[in-house]
Order: structure tokens, then C-alpha cells, then sequence
């Protein structure tokens, strides 16, 4: 009976440890997303470029390319009303943050942040557009 309960017991402190590691990480993902859009809203691409993985940024090369993917391809982050975190999932080894954009317009945009961990701490890897229709808020 008291190896069950030692057991019990272990099992436990493993499940508190990993929410809190779980949360943890969760708010350290939100935050570099959040830090990129902050830098968004002021207009310093060198400052959000920062919050891309390497990968992204020998893609790009500089943050003047970097500012005319977003601007074009992007609008809804660069320049967002409201945003909205959802769920954070584990994808094929990478760990994938829903969010939802709501734009200067009032349409909502469902997106995947790919993130990715770094010496530097959490990048993102990516954004993917999920909806192809937008919908008014």
C-alpha cells in the first residue's frame, strides 16, 4: 500500500510539473509573438526580425525584404486590432500556436505560428494562413 501510494504520489508531482513547464513554455511563445507585433505596430522590421528563426532570416536576408513579405503578404499582422491566442499543439516535431487576428476591417484570420526553441529562446519558423475566407468579426 505505501509503494501504491509513493507511486501516487510521484505520478502527481510529474503531472503538476509538466503543466507548469507546459504553461511555462506557452507564455514564452505568446510573448515572442507579441513582441514581434508590437514591433509591427511601430514600424521596426529590424526589431521583429529579430523574432525569426535563422532559417528565416538567411531566407530574407534583410529586414527591408522581411518588411515588404509582411506588408504584402501579411497585412492582418502587420497591422492587427486584436489578437486572440488559441491552442498551442506539438506538429511534427515543432510546436504550432493557433491565433486569431482580428485586422483593421474587422475580419478575422486564423493563423499557425510554426515556433521553434533557440539558443536565443523561442523563434518563430513560420506563419501559415489558415482560413482562405475571412469573416467579419
Amino acid at each position: 500500500m505505501r509503494k501504491g501510494l509513493i507511486a501516487m504520489l510521484g505520478g502527481l508531482l510529474m503531472s503538476v510539473f509538466l503543466a507548469v513547464t507546459a504553461t511555462a513554455q506557452q507564455a514564452e511563445i505568446e510573448g515572442t509573438i507579441t513582441s514581434q507585433l508590437e514591433a509591427f505596430k511601430v514600424d521596426d522590421f529590424e526589431q521583429a526580425f529579430t523574432y525569426a528563426t535563422p532559417t528565416l532570416q538567411r531566407l530574407f536576408k534583410t529586414p527591408q525584404n522581411f518588411e515588404r513579405m509582411v506588408t504584402q503578404g501579411y497585412p492582418m499582422v502587420w497591422r492587427p486590432a486584436e489578437v486572440t491566442y488559441l491552442e498551442l499543439a506539438e506538429q511534427r516535431g515543432a510546436l504550432i500556436q493557433k491565433v486569431q487576428i482580428v485586422d483593421a476591417k474587422g475580419f478575422k484570420h486564423l493563423l499557425a505560428y510554426r515556433m521553434i526553441k533557440t539558443d536565443a529562446g523561442w523563434r518563430i519558423g513560420g506563419v501559415q494562413i489558415l482560413d482562405s475566407e475571412s469573416v467579419t468579426a
